[in-house]
């Protein structure tokens, strides 16, 4: 049987949350002892997981699509378009997270909304 990797991790996970499994996400993949960097929550395992909880019941047809993932030793940096109905722009997401073993332990986030007019022609993804 071929183990799962650290980056299969991530982007299972992030895809479980997204669609409202987020304690599937959180019982498969992440640590007892996880810890996050959002400022908006506490930084406990649990705080973070309601309010992931709370968002997928807001935004029933949220979609993420996974872009770039980068690994370095212990880290995957994951870049995502984020969207919460099809009909916004959405945002570019960036989720870094730090792995003991096959558990995510620790995570850090960071959002862009993409704006409706931009002179950079290559895009935001």
């Amino acid at each position: 049987m071929t183990k799962i990797t650290h980056r299969e991790i991530a982007i299972l996970f992030l895809k479980l949350v997204v669609t409202g499994k987020v304690r599937e996400a959180y019982s498969k993949y992440v640590g007892p002892n996880f810890r996050h960097h959002n400022p908006f929550f506490r930084g406990d395992r649990d705080s973070l997981m309601l309010a992931m909880e709370e968002s997928a019941t807001e935004n029933p047809d949220t979609k993420l699509e996974v872009k770039l993932v980068l690994e370095d030793g212990d880290m995957i940096i994951t870049y995502s378009h984020l969207k919460h109905s099809p009909e916004e722009l959405g945002f570019a997401v960036v989720h870094i997270f730090r792995f003991e073993g096959d558990r995510i332990v620790e995570m850090w986030d960071t959002v862009q909304a993409v704006p409706k007019d931009s002179p950079n022609e290559n895009g935001m993804f």
